[in-house]
């Protein structure tokens, strides 16, 4: 989304929407297709992104702990210190999947990542 222009360090969460993602080598990982907030404290525990496939055909969706992007204003996206092929093997789930109803899902992508405490 690179017509998106920083001035704070905040941002709408629609606007996350579409926001590319990149591994720090520079390598064009995917794109942010949604956010998962926590419903009792509205915090931001996972940007997930979308990754592979083609039209939308194919795709999986690998939620990222919010703790792993960092934004980088001269990428116009989200770097993120994963390559290609540990983010194969990442936690992920098809479109039909809804996840989220399982701790232990969200506890999996915590371990996979090494961020503590970010599902509850």
């Amino acid at each position: 989304m690179s017509d998106v222009t920083v001035t704070s360090d905040s941002i709408e969460a629609s606007r996350v929407n579409g926001t590319a993602v990149y591994n720090t080598e520079g390598e064009h990982l995917g794109q942010i297709d949604d956010v998962v907030i926590g419903k009792r404290d509205g915090r931001v525990r996972y940007a997930i992104m979308s990754f592979g496939g083609f039209l939308g055909i194919g795709e999986d969706y690998h939620p990222l702990p919010w703790e792993v992007l960092k934004y980088d204003e001269r990428q116009g996206g989200y770097v993120v210190g994963i390559t290609r092929e540990s983010l194969e093997g990442a936690p992920r789930y098809a479109r039909s999947t809804t996840p989220w109803g399982d701790p232990a899902y969200g506890r999996s992508v915590d371990d996979y990542y090494g961020v503590p405490g970010t599902y509850v």
